[in-house]
């Protein structure tokens, strides 16, 4: 009986111990974050920082690294798998590299406004948090980071154009390369982090980004033809690693996800206008906006269309894409 008693009291200790520290020093949550200081996005994670912090009676501090100073996307995955970062604010494009199935929400010319993305995404949410979930990861928030665009340093009108140019492509999706390289297009992967420097000694010759991004890492000035045509929704996550999640006491959890899905949940016309703000500031200082006539667009269609099906099961999940052309399908006849 003594045994016993001294078996159960020893994680009960411990469990003691924890708590106690937990409640006289608090815990940090290091988040990385390519967004710089100040942009929208940036202002959005720092609300949530500020709810958390509210929530837990200062129990809870979340300490924010803007600007790439966490490295790339892919960088922040590893540095939160090794434990050296709790939570990242991600693109769609890092989204991918945790879930691929989420790129098929992001293939180019499939969805085509803001309410076909909400109500995709809203069917699909399930299913793609539970993928992160396998994968390590809890979201905390998802939001919209913006419609991407083609930026040249010549014009691009059609498929023929941005043929003529080197592309830069998200480093890590070598299948994606592979794609952009049957089509006629010379993909250049790179970090995020490396375009200016990129776009500055020619290795780069074109990207494609929303306009804030655009605007906000000053990318446009040396690539000042932008295309009008929307193509493709960048979605974004907020996450933390299982791990970092299951630091935080359990009461809080809950009240911390709802906050930051909460908040979240009002940025999307932030960015919708922070974007158009964007534009118009790009066009004051260079920007062209290039149109992309009804052929134009049968054009990319043709390409998108044979890339989408060669990306099958490699790039993208073909169920994945499937189950979401139907949610669209059903939405477009309501």
């Amino acid at each position: 009986m003594r045994q016993l008693r001294s078996g159960l009291l020893l994680p009960t200790a411990l469990l003691f111990i924890c708590l106690t520290v937990f409640a006289a020093r608090g815990l940090t949550i290091k988040l990385g974050s390519l967004a710089p200081s100040g942009s929208p996005w940036d202002t959005g994670l720092k609300k949530i920082a500020a709810e958390w912090k509210k929530i837990s009676n200062g129990k809870v501090t979340v300490k924010i690294y803007p600007g790439g100073i966490a490295g790339d996307e892919s960088d922040m995955i590893r540095k939160m798998r090794i434990g050296q970062l709790d939570a990242a604010g991600l693109t769609g494009v890092g989204l991918c590299r945790i879930y691929p199935p989420i790129l098929a929400l992001q293939a180019p010319l499939t969805v085509r406004n803001d309410d076909e993305l909400n109500h995709a995404l809203d069917k699909m949410k399930p299913s793609f948090e539970k993928g992160l979930a396998d994968k390590g990861f809890t979201i905390v928030a998802w939001n919209f980071v913006g419609w991407v665009h083609f930026f040249g340093k010549k014009p691009i009108a059609g498929p023929n154009d941005l043929r003529k140019q080197k592309l830069f492509i998200w480093s890590g999706d070598p299948d994606g390369v592979q794609r952009w390289k049957e089509m006629g297009f010379h993909p250049v992967p790179l970090a995020s982090t490396d375009l200016m420097t990129s776009l500055q000694s020619g290795m780069v010759e074109a990207f494609s980004a929303t306009p804030l991004s655009a605007a906000s890492y000053q990318w446009f000035g040396l690539a000042p033809n932008m295309s009008d045509l929307k193509w493709a929704p960048l979605i974004g996550g907020i996450v933390i690693s299982n791990k970092s999640m299951q630091r935080i006491p359990q009461s809080l959890r809950l009240p911390l996800l709802q906050a930051g899905s909460r908040i979240s949940s009002g940025f999307q016309d932030d960015i919708v206008q922070a974007d158009q703000k964007a534009i118009d500031i790009m066009k004051e200082h260079g920007l062209k906006i290039i149109h992309v006539s009804e052929e134009g667009v049968a054009k990319w269609r043709e390409v998108v269309d044979k890339g989408i099906a060669d990306s099958f099961d490699k790039s993208i999940d073909k169920d994945t894409y499937e189950t979401i052309q139907r949610h669209l399908k059903a939405f477009r006849t309501e």
